[in-house]
């Protein structure tokens, strides 16, 4: 079975304090988590040292930064690099999450460079993809999606893809008011694993975690996680709440 995973994406919320309150309930709760599934925390770059301690002695929860830089160093003020996380043994990292593609204009090509910063240093990539509420009106989501990947991830061979998480934001049914069913999510993540067996073969796809990012809650993580071909969630505001998440990382099949 393919990974399952529960990601927190805490973007930019809590003090220290709030974030180690939080993580402390999540951890301390009485959930299993099975070795077919992992618990990510992407949280705010000040808190990853603090947070890996309070996971380092849990089995399958790890800690994940939010953003890296496309470069391994240099004069860019404010930026960290893929080597810095490294270098206090984070495992995961977060790129090209729409808001970053929104708000700070990353393009597939700079998060192919990401991508590959990521695994130089093995540090497993969540490559987010999605698209926004003018998109999916045109009924050109599929073609949307797929340029993405192509752009951002086709460089890759068939063992470097296998060592990134995929996650798939429906962009268009977060903060709109519309809502993305169930059956849409698992009808995108159908799309994207067949476009990446059509580029690397049914294997090496049958073997890649694909995540949903779509306004997923403790009441329907189950309806959402039992769909084939979605391997769990990247979660926002419902992360903030431990009780919430705790439910959600139950969900997971």
């Amino acid at each position: 079975m393919r990974k399952q995973i529960a990601a927190a994406n805490w973007k930019m919320n809590n003090t220290l304090d709030e974030g180690t309150k939080l993580l402390n309930e999540i951890v301390s709760s009485d959930m299993q988590v099975n070795d077919n599934q992992s618990v990510i925390f992407a949280v705010p770059f000040p808190f990853l040292i603090n947070a890996n301690q309070q996971v380092s002695n849990k089995s399958n929860m790890f800690v994940a930064a939010q953003n890296c830089h496309n470069k391994t160093s240099g004069a860019f003020t404010g930026e960290v690099s893929v080597d810095m996380l490294a270098s206090i043994n984070i495992h995961y990292c977060v790129v090209g999450h729409s808001e970053r593609r929104e708000y700070f204009s990353e393009s597939n090509q700079t998060l192919a460079e990401k991508v590959d910063r990521c695994l130089s240093k093995s540090i497993t990539p969540i490559f987010c993809c999605g698209e926004p509420l003018a998109i999916r009106e045109d009924d050109i989501q599929n073609d949307y999606v797929a340029l993405q990947l192509k752009e951002s991830l086709f460089h890759l061979d068939g063992e470097a893809i296998q060592k990134v998480v995929i996650a798939y934001e429906p962009i268009w049914a977060i903060g709109t008011g519309k809502t993305a069913t169930a059956a849409q999510a698992q009808e995108m993540h159908a799309h994207i694993r067949t476009v990446l067996a059509n580029q690397f073969g049914d294997a090496v796809a049958a073997n890649i975690s694909i995540l949903y990012g779509g306004s997923v809650k403790g009441a329907n993580a189950n309806e959402i996680f039992s769909q084939p071909d979605v391997d769990g969630g990247l979660v926002g505001g419902a992360s903030l709440i431990a009780n919430e998440f705790i439910q959600i990382i139950k969900a997971l099949k």
